[in-house]
C-alpha cells in the first residue's frame, strides 16, 4: 500500500490503527487527525514514511505511537506537543531521524521514550527535562549522540536509562 485513502478520517471512533510493515507507505493523509478516539497508532516497518503530517497533533487520545523501522523518516512535526495522553513513543531504527522538535517537552503524559538505533540524532532538546512523568528512555546505539542535556536531572519519575554503545557520547 501506497498511500491510504483520505476517507480514513471519517472513522471518528477507531481507536486501533496497525498499518505495520507498509514498507511503500510514504506519507499519511491530513485527515489522519480526524480519527480523534485513535489510542494506538502502529507504524512499524514503514520504511518509506518521510514524515508525520502536523494533523498529527490533533490525535489527543492517542497513547501509543509506535515508529519502530521507520528509516525515512527525518523528523517529528512541532504539532506533536498537542499529544496530551502520549504514554509511549517508540521511535527505535529510526536512521534518518536528526533531531527532535523542542515541542516534544510537552508531552507530559509520556512514560516511554525509545530512540535506539537512532544513528543520526545527535542531541536531545533541553525541553527534555519537562517531561516529569517520564520513566524510560532508551538511546542505545545513538552513534551520534554527543551529549545528555543537563535538564534530564529534572526528571523525577525517571527510573531506566540505556545508553549502551552511545559511541560520540562524552
Amino acid at each position: 500500500m501506497q498511500e491510504l485513502p483520505t476517507s480514513i478520517g471519517q472513522l471518528h471512533t477507531l481507536q486501533n490503527l496497525d498499518l505495520n510493515h507498509c514498507s511503500r507507505l510514504q506519507e499519511l493523509p491530513t485527515s489522519i487527525g480526524q480519527l480523534y478516539a485513535l489510542q494506538n497508532f502502529h507504524l512499524r516497518g514503514c520504511s518509506s514514511l518521510q514524515e508525520l503530517p502536523t494533523s498529527i497533533g490533533q490525535l489527543h487520545a492517542l497513547q501509543n505511537l509506535h515508529l519502530e523501522g521507520c528509516w525515512s523518516l527525518q523528523e517529528l512535526p512541532t504539532s506533536n506537543r498537542q499529544l496530551h495522553a502520549l504514554q509511549n513513543l517508540h521511535l527505535e531504527g529510526c536512521w534518518s531521524l536528526l533531531e527532535l522538535p523542542t515541542s516534544i517537552g510537552q508531552l507530559h503524559a509520556l512514560q516511554n521514550l525509545d530512540f535506539n538505533h537512532c544513528l543520526r540524532l545527535q542531541e536531545l532538546p533541553t525541553s527534555i527535562g519537562q517531561l516529569h512523568a517520564l520513566q524510560n528512555l532508551d538511546l542505545d546505539h545513538c552513534w551520534s549522540l554527543q551529549e545528555l542535556p543537563t535538564s534530564i536531572g529534572q526528571l523525577h519519575a525517571f527510573q531506566n536509562l540505556h545508553l549502551n554503545s552511545c559511541l560520540t557520547l562524552q
